[in-house]
Protein backbone atom coordinates (compact mmCIF):
# COMPACT_ATOMS: atom_id res chain seq x y z
CA UNK A 1 0.00 0.00 0.00
CA UNK A 2 2.96 2.31 -0.54
CA UNK A 3 1.91 5.76 -1.65
CA UNK A 4 -1.59 5.34 -0.23
CA UNK A 5 -3.16 8.10 1.80
CA UNK A 6 -5.40 6.25 4.26
CA UNK A 7 -7.20 7.83 7.22
CA UNK A 8 -9.92 6.65 9.58
CA UNK A 9 -12.79 8.84 10.77
CA UNK A 10 -14.76 8.07 13.95
CA UNK A 11 -18.09 9.70 14.69
CA UNK A 12 -20.59 9.34 17.50
CA UNK A 13 -23.32 11.91 17.15
CA UNK A 14 -26.01 13.53 19.24
CA UNK A 15 -28.38 10.61 18.63
CA UNK A 16 -26.08 8.48 20.85
CA UNK A 17 -26.77 5.26 18.96
CA UNK A 18 -23.23 4.08 18.34
CA UNK A 19 -19.91 4.65 16.57
CA UNK A 20 -19.52 5.14 12.82
CA UNK A 21 -16.05 4.27 11.52
CA UNK A 22 -14.92 5.07 7.99
CA UNK A 23 -11.65 4.10 6.31
CA UNK A 24 -10.97 6.60 3.55
CA UNK A 25 -8.36 6.78 0.80
CA UNK A 26 -7.41 10.33 -0.19
CA UNK A 27 -4.77 9.34 -2.73
CA UNK A 28 -4.63 11.84 -5.62
CA UNK A 29 -6.74 14.18 -3.45
CA UNK A 30 -9.86 12.13 -4.19
CA UNK A 31 -12.21 10.85 -1.48
CA UNK A 32 -12.76 7.12 -1.75
CA UNK A 33 -14.44 5.15 1.04
CA UNK A 34 -12.63 1.83 1.43
CA UNK A 35 -14.62 0.34 4.31
CA UNK A 36 -17.25 1.31 6.88
CA UNK A 37 -18.22 -0.24 10.19
CA UNK A 38 -20.84 0.55 12.81
CA UNK A 39 -20.55 -0.36 16.48
CA UNK A 40 -23.83 0.11 18.38
CA UNK A 41 -23.63 1.26 21.98
CA UNK A 42 -24.87 -1.10 24.66
CA UNK A 43 -27.96 0.20 26.47
CA UNK A 44 -25.94 0.84 29.64
CA UNK A 45 -23.43 3.04 27.80
CA UNK A 46 -26.24 4.93 26.05
CA UNK A 47 -27.87 5.57 29.40
CA UNK A 48 -24.63 6.85 30.92
CA UNK A 49 -23.99 9.21 27.98
CA UNK A 50 -27.53 10.58 28.12
CA UNK A 51 -27.27 11.08 31.88
CA UNK A 52 -23.97 12.93 31.71
CA UNK A 53 -25.25 15.08 28.81
CA UNK A 54 -28.33 16.42 30.58
CA UNK A 55 -28.30 20.15 31.35
CA UNK A 56 -27.30 20.91 34.95
CA UNK A 57 -26.72 17.23 35.73
CA UNK A 58 -24.41 16.48 38.65
CA UNK A 59 -21.98 13.58 38.30
CA UNK A 60 -18.73 12.72 40.03
CA UNK A 61 -15.39 13.26 38.38
CA UNK A 62 -14.84 9.53 38.85
CA UNK A 63 -17.91 8.70 36.74
CA UNK A 64 -16.87 11.25 34.12
CA UNK A 65 -13.35 9.82 33.89
CA UNK A 66 -14.61 6.25 33.78
CA UNK A 67 -16.97 6.98 30.88
CA UNK A 68 -14.21 8.86 29.04
CA UNK A 69 -11.98 5.76 29.34
CA UNK A 70 -14.78 3.33 28.39
CA UNK A 71 -15.54 5.27 25.24
CA UNK A 72 -11.85 5.43 24.37
CA UNK A 73 -11.78 1.64 24.46
CA UNK A 74 -14.96 1.38 22.38
CA UNK A 75 -13.56 3.74 19.74
CA UNK A 76 -10.42 1.56 19.70
CA UNK A 77 -12.52 -1.58 19.19
CA UNK A 78 -14.31 0.15 16.34
CA UNK A 79 -11.00 0.89 14.61
CA UNK A 80 -9.80 -2.71 15.00
CA UNK A 81 -13.06 -4.08 13.58
CA UNK A 82 -12.78 -1.71 10.63
CA UNK A 83 -9.19 -2.72 9.88
CA UNK A 84 -10.17 -6.39 10.04
CA UNK A 85 -13.04 -5.78 7.63
CA UNK A 86 -10.70 -3.99 5.22
CA UNK A 87 -7.87 -6.57 5.67
CA UNK A 88 -5.43 -3.77 6.42
CA UNK A 89 -2.81 -3.38 9.14
CA UNK A 90 -2.63 -0.42 11.50
CA UNK A 91 0.68 0.61 9.91
CA UNK A 92 -1.10 1.45 6.64
CA UNK A 93 -3.18 4.20 8.31
CA UNK A 94 -1.68 7.66 8.63
CA UNK A 95 -4.06 8.91 11.32
CA UNK A 96 -7.42 8.51 13.00
CA UNK A 97 -9.75 11.48 13.31
CA UNK A 98 -11.95 10.93 16.37
CA UNK A 99 -14.79 13.34 16.93
CA UNK A 100 -15.59 11.78 20.30
CA UNK A 101 -18.95 11.91 22.03
CA UNK A 102 -20.26 15.40 22.70
CA UNK A 103 -21.54 15.72 26.24
CA UNK A 104 -21.93 19.51 26.32
CA UNK A 105 -21.74 22.28 23.74
CA UNK A 106 -21.86 25.84 25.06
CA UNK A 107 -20.16 28.23 22.62
CA UNK A 108 -22.21 31.24 23.74
CA UNK A 109 -21.63 30.99 27.50
CA UNK A 110 -19.53 33.51 29.41
CA UNK A 111 -16.72 30.97 29.27
CA UNK A 112 -17.36 29.25 25.90
CA UNK A 113 -16.53 25.56 25.54
CA UNK A 114 -17.45 22.34 23.79
CA UNK A 115 -16.70 19.04 25.49
CA UNK A 116 -16.26 15.65 23.81
CA UNK A 117 -15.16 12.46 25.54
CA UNK A 118 -13.59 9.19 24.37
CA UNK A 119 -9.95 9.38 25.49
CA UNK A 120 -7.70 9.70 22.40
CA UNK A 121 -4.69 8.55 24.44
CA UNK A 122 -6.37 5.17 24.74
CA UNK A 123 -7.21 5.06 21.03
CA UNK A 124 -3.61 5.85 20.04
CA UNK A 125 -2.21 3.32 22.52
CA UNK A 126 -4.65 0.52 21.72
CA UNK A 127 -4.43 0.86 17.93
CA UNK A 128 -0.86 2.11 17.53
CA UNK A 129 -2.19 4.75 15.11
CA UNK A 130 -1.67 8.49 15.50
CA UNK A 131 -5.00 9.88 16.71
CA UNK A 132 -6.31 13.39 16.20
CA UNK A 133 -9.14 14.51 18.46
CA UNK A 134 -10.73 17.47 20.25
CA UNK A 135 -11.49 19.26 16.98
CA UNK A 136 -13.96 21.83 18.23
CA UNK A 137 -12.16 23.69 21.00
CA UNK A 138 -9.48 25.34 18.84
CA UNK A 139 -12.19 26.97 16.74
CA UNK A 140 -13.88 28.18 19.94
CA UNK A 141 -10.51 29.50 21.13
CA UNK A 142 -10.48 31.53 17.89
CA UNK A 143 -13.86 32.98 18.94
CA UNK A 144 -15.86 30.61 16.74
CA UNK A 145 -18.81 28.40 17.54
CA UNK A 146 -16.82 25.20 17.22
CA UNK A 147 -19.60 23.98 14.92
CA UNK A 148 -20.56 22.97 12.38
CA UNK A 149 -17.20 21.62 11.20
CA UNK A 150 -18.35 19.44 8.29
CA UNK A 151 -19.03 22.31 5.81
CA UNK A 152 -15.34 22.46 4.77
CA UNK A 153 -15.61 18.78 3.84
CA UNK A 154 -18.98 19.32 2.13
CA UNK A 155 -17.34 22.00 0.03
CA UNK A 156 -14.49 19.66 -0.93
CA UNK A 157 -16.74 16.81 -2.11
CA UNK A 158 -20.20 18.17 -3.00
CA UNK A 159 -19.67 21.67 -4.45
CA UNK A 160 -20.53 22.02 -8.15
CA UNK A 161 -19.54 24.88 -10.48
CA UNK A 162 -22.89 24.86 -12.29
CA UNK A 163 -25.33 24.51 -9.39
CA UNK A 164 -26.11 26.18 -6.08
CA UNK A 165 -26.43 23.37 -3.56
CA UNK A 166 -27.39 23.05 0.07
CA UNK A 167 -26.27 20.08 2.15
CA UNK A 168 -28.59 19.22 5.05
CA UNK A 169 -27.17 16.99 7.75
CA UNK A 170 -29.94 15.69 10.02
CA UNK A 171 -28.59 14.17 13.20
CA UNK A 172 -29.90 14.93 16.65
CA UNK A 173 -29.36 18.54 15.60
CA UNK A 174 -29.78 19.63 11.98
CA UNK A 175 -27.29 21.78 10.13
CA UNK A 176 -26.98 23.17 6.63
CA UNK A 177 -24.05 23.95 4.38
CA UNK A 178 -24.66 26.47 1.61
CA UNK A 179 -22.48 25.71 -1.43
CA UNK A 180 -22.65 28.50 -4.03
CA UNK A 181 -21.67 27.65 -7.58
CA UNK A 182 -19.56 30.82 -7.77
CA UNK A 183 -16.15 30.23 -6.21
CA UNK A 184 -15.99 33.91 -5.32
CA UNK A 185 -18.96 33.49 -2.95
CA UNK A 186 -18.17 32.20 0.53
CA UNK A 187 -19.48 28.86 1.75
CA UNK A 188 -21.72 29.34 4.79
CA UNK A 189 -23.48 27.02 7.19
CA UNK A 190 -24.98 26.71 10.65
CA UNK A 191 -27.14 24.59 12.93
CA UNK A 192 -30.80 25.17 12.06
CA UNK A 193 -32.15 23.67 15.31
CA UNK A 194 -33.58 20.26 16.20
CA UNK A 195 -33.18 17.37 13.81
CA UNK A 196 -34.10 14.07 15.44
CA UNK A 197 -33.46 14.92 19.08
CA UNK A 198 -36.91 16.13 20.17
CA UNK A 199 -38.69 13.33 18.31
CA UNK A 200 -36.33 10.75 19.82
CA UNK A 201 -36.89 12.11 23.33
CA UNK A 202 -40.67 12.17 22.91
CA UNK A 203 -41.05 8.63 21.55
CA UNK A 204 -38.67 7.37 24.22
CA UNK A 205 -40.84 8.98 26.90
CA UNK A 206 -44.09 7.48 25.57
CA UNK A 207 -43.10 4.24 23.86
CA UNK A 208 -39.64 3.50 25.26
CA UNK A 209 -38.23 3.39 21.74
CA UNK A 210 -34.98 4.97 20.58
CA UNK A 211 -36.46 6.61 17.48
CA UNK A 212 -39.60 6.87 15.35
CA UNK A 213 -39.06 4.36 12.53
CA UNK A 214 -39.80 6.01 9.18
CA UNK A 215 -41.69 8.70 11.10
CA UNK A 216 -44.66 6.32 11.29
CA UNK A 217 -45.80 7.48 14.74
CA UNK A 218 -45.49 11.13 13.73
CA UNK A 219 -47.45 10.47 10.55
CA UNK A 220 -50.27 8.91 12.59
CA UNK A 221 -50.78 12.21 14.43
CA UNK A 222 -51.99 15.66 13.45
CA UNK A 223 -49.67 18.66 13.20
CA UNK A 224 -50.66 21.47 15.56
CA UNK A 225 -49.77 24.60 13.59
CA UNK A 226 -50.60 26.94 16.46
CA UNK A 227 -48.06 25.11 18.58
CA UNK A 228 -45.55 25.30 15.70
CA UNK A 229 -45.85 29.09 15.65
CA UNK A 230 -45.39 29.19 19.42
CA UNK A 231 -42.25 27.02 19.32
CA UNK A 232 -40.81 29.00 16.43
CA UNK A 233 -40.83 32.11 18.60
CA UNK A 234 -37.72 30.76 20.30
CA UNK A 235 -34.89 33.22 19.77
CA UNK A 236 -32.57 30.58 18.35
CA UNK A 237 -34.52 30.33 15.12
CA UNK A 238 -34.41 34.07 14.42
CA UNK A 239 -30.78 34.54 15.54
CA UNK A 240 -28.38 35.40 12.74
CA UNK A 241 -25.64 32.90 11.87
CA UNK A 242 -22.97 31.95 12.73
CA UNK A 243 -24.74 29.90 15.37
CA UNK A 244 -24.72 26.39 16.76
CA UNK A 245 -26.72 24.48 19.32
CA UNK A 246 -27.09 21.07 20.92
CA UNK A 247 -29.46 18.63 22.50
CA UNK A 248 -28.75 20.17 25.91
CA UNK A 249 -30.76 23.14 24.57
CA UNK A 250 -33.40 21.46 22.39
CA UNK A 251 -34.65 19.01 25.00
CA UNK A 252 -37.95 18.06 26.61
CA UNK A 253 -37.53 20.85 29.23
CA UNK A 254 -37.28 23.24 26.27
CA UNK A 255 -40.59 21.93 24.93
CA UNK A 256 -42.32 22.15 28.31
CA UNK A 257 -41.33 25.77 28.80
CA UNK A 258 -43.55 26.61 25.83
CA UNK A 259 -46.46 24.22 26.30
CA UNK A 260 -47.84 21.56 28.61
CA UNK A 261 -47.30 18.86 26.00
CA UNK A 262 -48.92 16.18 28.17
CA UNK A 263 -52.32 17.79 27.57
CA UNK A 264 -52.15 16.81 23.88
CA UNK A 265 -52.36 13.42 22.20
CA UNK A 266 -48.77 12.10 22.22
CA UNK A 267 -48.83 11.28 18.51
CA UNK A 268 -49.94 14.86 17.73
CA UNK A 269 -46.93 16.23 19.61
CA UNK A 270 -44.70 13.84 17.65
CA UNK A 271 -46.21 15.03 14.38
CA UNK A 272 -45.69 18.62 15.47
CA UNK A 273 -42.07 18.03 16.46
CA UNK A 274 -41.41 16.37 13.11
CA UNK A 275 -42.90 19.36 11.30
CA UNK A 276 -40.87 21.73 13.49
CA UNK A 277 -37.63 20.08 12.39
CA UNK A 278 -38.67 20.12 8.72
CA UNK A 279 -39.95 23.68 8.69
CA UNK A 280 -36.98 25.21 10.54
CA UNK A 281 -34.61 23.48 8.10
CA UNK A 282 -36.62 24.82 5.16
CA UNK A 283 -36.94 28.30 6.70
CA UNK A 284 -33.15 28.44 7.03
CA UNK A 285 -32.67 27.46 3.38
CA UNK A 286 -35.25 29.95 2.13
CA UNK A 287 -33.79 32.80 4.17
CA UNK A 288 -30.06 32.15 3.85
CA UNK A 289 -29.81 30.21 0.57
CA UNK A 290 -32.75 31.40 -1.56
CA UNK A 291 -30.95 30.50 -4.78
CA UNK A 292 -30.61 26.82 -3.86
CA UNK A 293 -31.12 24.56 -6.88
CA UNK A 294 -30.61 21.19 -5.18
CA UNK A 295 -30.74 19.93 -1.59
CA UNK A 296 -28.71 16.89 -0.58
CA UNK A 297 -29.63 15.12 2.65
CA UNK A 298 -27.31 13.13 4.92
CA UNK A 299 -27.40 11.90 8.50
CA UNK A 300 -29.77 9.56 10.31
CA UNK A 301 -32.78 11.76 9.62
CA UNK A 302 -32.81 10.56 6.02
CA UNK A 303 -34.40 7.31 7.29
CA UNK A 304 -37.44 9.24 8.53
CA UNK A 305 -39.54 9.17 5.36
CA UNK A 306 -42.23 11.41 6.82
CA UNK A 307 -39.63 14.06 7.71
CA UNK A 308 -38.28 13.97 4.15
CA UNK A 309 -41.80 14.34 2.74
CA UNK A 310 -42.38 17.41 4.89
CA UNK A 311 -39.08 18.92 3.73
CA UNK A 312 -39.81 18.27 0.04
CA UNK A 313 -43.29 19.77 0.39
CA UNK A 314 -41.82 23.07 1.58
CA UNK A 315 -39.06 23.42 -1.03
CA UNK A 316 -39.28 24.07 -4.76
CA UNK A 317 -36.06 22.26 -5.70
CA UNK A 318 -35.12 18.57 -5.77
CA UNK A 319 -34.37 16.95 -2.40
CA UNK A 320 -32.04 13.98 -2.78
CA UNK A 321 -29.69 11.71 -0.84
CA UNK A 322 -25.93 12.25 -0.81
CA UNK A 323 -25.77 8.59 -1.90
CA UNK A 324 -26.65 9.83 -5.39
CA UNK A 325 -23.51 11.98 -5.28
CA UNK A 326 -20.95 9.50 -4.05
CA UNK A 327 -21.30 9.07 -0.27
CA UNK A 328 -23.98 7.16 1.63
CA UNK A 329 -25.85 9.53 4.00
CA UNK A 330 -24.96 7.38 7.02
CA UNK A 331 -21.25 7.64 6.18
CA UNK A 332 -20.79 11.36 5.51
CA UNK A 333 -19.83 12.56 8.99
CA UNK A 334 -17.36 9.76 9.69
CA UNK A 335 -15.73 10.37 6.29
CA UNK A 336 -15.66 14.09 7.16
CA UNK A 337 -13.63 13.43 10.30
CA UNK A 338 -11.17 11.32 8.33
CA UNK A 339 -10.84 14.36 6.04
CA UNK A 340 -10.43 16.71 9.01
CA UNK A 341 -7.74 14.42 10.43
CA UNK A 342 -5.89 14.63 7.12
CA UNK A 343 -6.11 18.43 7.21
CA UNK A 344 -4.59 18.54 10.69
CA UNK A 345 -1.97 15.89 9.86
CA UNK A 346 -0.83 18.04 6.94
CA UNK A 347 -0.87 21.29 8.95
CA UNK A 348 -3.90 22.61 7.07
CA UNK A 349 -6.89 24.46 8.58
CA UNK A 350 -10.10 22.51 9.06
CA UNK A 351 -12.63 25.21 9.91
CA UNK A 352 -14.39 27.70 7.68
CA UNK A 353 -14.37 30.97 9.60
CA UNK A 354 -17.37 32.21 7.60
CA UNK A 355 -19.30 29.22 9.00
CA UNK A 356 -18.18 29.12 12.62
CA UNK A 357 -17.55 32.83 13.14
CA UNK A 358 -13.92 32.26 14.13
CA UNK A 359 -11.62 35.24 13.68
CA UNK A 360 -9.31 33.17 11.48
CA UNK A 361 -8.78 29.75 9.93
CA UNK A 362 -7.07 27.36 12.33
CA UNK A 363 -5.56 23.88 12.41
CA UNK A 364 -7.98 21.82 14.50
CA UNK A 365 -7.45 19.28 17.25
CA UNK A 366 -4.72 17.72 19.27
CA UNK A 367 -2.35 15.05 17.90
CA UNK A 368 -1.66 11.90 19.93
CA UNK A 369 1.21 10.01 18.26
CA UNK A 370 0.85 6.30 17.62
CA UNK A 371 3.53 3.64 17.68
CA UNK A 372 3.16 2.49 14.06
CA UNK A 373 3.55 5.89 12.37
Amino acid sequence: MSGSDFYIGLMSGTSVDGIDAALVDFTDKKTHLIAFDYLPFAAEIQQQIKLISQPDTHISLKDYGALDAQLGLLFSQSVKALLKKASLSASSIKAIGSHGQTIYHAPDDQWPFSLQIGDPNIIAEQTGITTIADFRRRDIAAQGQGAPLVPAFHQAVFAHPDENRCIVNIGGIANITVLPKKKSTSVTGFDTGPGNTLMDCWINKHQQLGYDKNGEWAQSGSINHELIELLKQDNYFSAAPPKSTGKEYFSLPWLYQYVDADKFNPEDIQATLCFLSASTICDAIKQHAPGTERVLICGGGIHNQYLLQLIQQQLDCPVESTADYGIHPDHVEAVAFAWLARQTYNNLPGNLKEVTGAKNSVILGGIYPGSTN
